[in-house]
């Protein structure tokens, strides 16, 4: 089922690219399928089951003034959900995320003694490498280029531990995150420095469908003159989708960089924005449990 949803997602990501290069010509239905090798009708049963939505409206999702309206909108959402302690109110998946930081002991020791197990995975969004310990996942990232180098980032960040790989241990895992029924805990092992950890935390907040500015993440953190060291520090997130700073976007409206590919990001906003639109949370699921 994933892999082949991976396989789609290569052709929505085409689909995606196209439209940015060509969106002042408005290209047609007809123009865009063709494009990415399909028939018109075969292109709107793929990107509808996909997305959830047309072509068309999702195109939408992705402009500069869908982007403002998010930006407007999260000012008092986000920060009712911070002074309420209530966690994402719109969480797509209903899930309960435990996070727990490394100690500066084990900092120290780069992960030494310890084992990470890992494996590749396709999801709605391309293929991720997972990797996990004993204490929780401790990376989820696409792969944007080569799963060597995917890995190796995995290694660079813990240069002290044994990285094994053994995809029936972590597929469950991508099982339980990518389906649309879960209500699952999941338990994160993170390596960071405080103010990371902090931000990090913070994005967690986020709710699914909606997005906020570098400054006001800066400024629910009580820190507004923090904002650059915040964009570091979203872009420095070990885990993809989880930890949401695909939910971090320019004041302008602008969607601004991504650290697994620009049209990823735009893939993940507009597909969490379909679903939001298209099958609103019930009162009683609006607001899962992630407790920090």
């Amino acid at each position: 089922m994933y892999a082949e949803t991976t396989n789609n997602y290569a052709r929505i990501e085409k689909a995606i690219q196209f439209i940015e290069q060509n969106f002042q010509s408005q290209p047609d239905l007809q123009t865009i399928a063709n494009h990415v090798g399909l028939s018109e009708y075969h292109f709107q049963r793929l990107f509808s089951r996909w997305a959830g939505t047309s072509p068309k409206r999702f195109v939408q999702f992705l402009t500069i003034n869908y982007a403002k309206q998010l930006l407007t909108e999260s000012k008092s959402l986000l920060e009712t959900t911070y002074e309420t302690g209530l966690s994402s109110p719109g969480r797509l998946h209903d899930l309960f995320v435990t996070h727990e930081a490394i100690t500066p002991g084990e900092f120290k020791r780069k992960g030494a003694g310890m084992m990470i197990v890992y494996g590749f995975h396709p999801t709605p969004f391309g293929e991720c490498l997972l990797a996990a310990t004993e204490r929780g996942i401790c990376n989820l990232l696409f792969v944007a280029g080569s799963r060597q180098r995917t890995l190796q980032s995995v290694i660079e960040q813990w240069p002290g531990a044994k990285v094994v790989e053994d995809g029936e241990k972590t597929r469950p895992f991508i099982a339980q995150l990518f389906s649309p029924t879960a209500e699952t805990q999941f338990h994160l092992y993170l390596k960071g420095t405080n103010f990371q950890i902090q931000v990090w935390r913070a994005l967690l907040k986020i709710p699914a469908g909606t997005a906020v500015s570098y400054g006001q993440l800066a400024r629910i953190m009580k820190n507004p003159g923090a904002v650059r060291a915040v964009g570091t520090a979203v872009g420095c997130n070990p885990v993809a989708y989880l930890i949401p700073c695909h939910r971090v976007i320019r004041q302008t409206g602008g969607f601004g960089q991504y650290r697994w590919g620009t049209t990823r990001k735009k893939a993940i906003l507009g597909w969490e924005a379909a679903r939001r639109y298209a099958a609103p949370l019930s009162p009683n699921l609006a607001a899962p449990g992630i407790s920090i």
